[in-house]
């Protein structure tokens, strides 16, 4: 990797840029890189550095400013291998515990809560998607009469969610149908993955099709992509636009549309947590400006890392301009999945 190029001191001043730069959100000059931080460099020195860092890439010169600002790559480097180690504070470890234990155990009060402490912590952007449903395991079905042609369908899973759907079948049917119908649902597709019941549910009931049960089979077939898909259509939450907003970068009134644009447009946060699902589990992913690899988002960085509920996964994390402080937003990313992971299994 490039960072294994530059010197010592060239990294101690790109990682001082760095810091000054978040701590500010103004370029940075070499004398009060020497002023502030003791590197036994004068300010010529400083500023010869800076000259090699800019020409290899790791810092730029607005041209308004006499100062450097990291670029894409710059900040890449600090956070491989410059940034201080993540480490969260006890008394914020205590209040995420508190807020999330005090949660309800619904899942999706949960998420909710879960998205606004990171959002409140980190002063950015929160964003938390639904569990997976790909690879629930399907525990059993419970067909609940409303009337005599309308059913709720009661989906559970192993990891312990529930997910409910009213279905309108289109003959009168009687409570007895129903029990036959729910009896012979679970003994043909418990234990099944939801991707799996919904590839094979019709071979799997085409031989149970006598008159009396072929309008309830008809309504699961028809609606089999409803029933065995994920918990939510909403898939993500999103909060703390207004704690954004706060950042010294949305004082520009083109940056300010351009972030209200992203929250109203769910499918490109959708898309970049998917996209930075975590492998192994217990890792997390930062992705800094051009690497989101879409343009709406090369002024921005993203933070993520995935929770699990049984054989499910999710993923959560923040985005927000890329002078951020790294180390302490990853610290607060990968505690509170970990906390949500633990809260989600009590529940269960």
């Amino acid at each position: 990797m490039e960072e294994y190029l530059l010197k010592d001191r060239e990294k101690a001043i790109l990682r001082f840029v760095i810091h000054q730069f978040i701590l500010t959100a103004n370029p940075v000059g070499s004398r009060n890189v020497s002023k502030r931080y003791d590197l036994g460099l004068s300010p010529a020195s400083i500023r010869n550095v800076m000259a090699d860092l800019e020409e290899l890439g790791f810092l730029n010169h607005p041209h308004t400013s006499a100062g450097r600002v990291p670029t894409d790559k710059g900040y890449r480097v600090y956070v491989d291998s410059l940034m201080d180690p993540p480490r969260l504070e006890q008394k914020v470890k205590e209040i995420i515990d508190a807020n999330l234990g005090s949660a309800a155990s619904e899942t999706e009060d949960l998420l909710k809560i879960t998205s606004s402490i990171l959002s409140e912590l980190t002063n950015q952007l929160a964003m938390v998607t639904y569990p997976k449903f790909e690879q629930a395991v399907l525990e059993k079905i419970q067909i609940v009469q409303l009337s005599s042609t309308r059913i709720l369908v009661v989906v559970s899973v192993k990891s312990g969610l529930i997910k409910t759907i009213t279905l309108e079948i289109d003959a009168e049917v009687k409570e007895e149908q129903i029990v036959i119908v729910q009896q012979i649902l679970n003994e043909r597709l418990s234990g099944l993955r939801f991707s799996e019941i919904r590839n094979t549910i019709e071979e799997r009931v085409k031989d149970f099709n006598s008159e009396a049960y072929r309008p309830i089979i008809r309504v699961f077939l028809d609606s089999v992509d409803k029933i065995f898909t994920d918990l939510s259509s909403e898939k993500a939450i999103i909060s703390g636009t207004k704690n954004i907003l706060k950042q010294p970068e949305f004082e520009d009134s083109q940056n300010f549309q351009s972030v209200i644009e992203l929250v109203e447009n769910r499918d490109i946060i959708i898309h970049i947590l998917d996209k930075n699902k975590s492998l192994p589990l217990d890792d997390f992913t930062i992705t800094i400006g051009e690497e989101n690899r879409d343009e709406k988002l090369s002024d921005y960085s993203t933070i993520t890392k995935e929770y699990k509920i049984g054989d499910m996964t999710g993923t959560l994390g923040i985005m927000g301009p890329k002078r951020m402080d790294y180390s302490k937003i990853v610290a607060a990313v990968v505690y509170v999945a970990q906390q949500l992971t633990q809260e989600l299994t009590k529940h269960r």
